[in-house]
């Protein structure tokens, strides 16, 4: 697995949806993403940088999908995603 470093928020918050996590709220500062078969939601903070901790945090809550989260960050997924979801 690749080295962790801290990565803005946006960014996170895009690895996690194109590993099929859907958000299903915000509470403050924080958005909340859900997906089936993962029992635990993923709390990402609208942060700058989100701290190395919190990425491997929520990496562990989401069961086996840093694997497709790893790989959608290696082929440059990120960059054709923001293309196509300019926000």
């Amino acid at each position: 697995m690749p080295r962790i470093t801290p990565i803005p928020a946006r960014r996170l918050r895009r690895l996690f949806e194109l590993a099929g996590f859907k958000c299903v709220r915000t509470e403050g500062d924080h958005y909340v993403y859900t997906k089936k078969g993962v029992i635990r939601p993923i709390v990402i903070p609208d942060w700058p940088e989100v701290p190395v901790f919190v990425i491997k945090k929520q990496l562990a809550f989401s069961r086996n999908q840093p694997r497709r989260i790893f790989q959608a960050l290696g082929e440059g997924k990120i960059n054709s995603y923001r293309e196509n979801h300019p926000f």
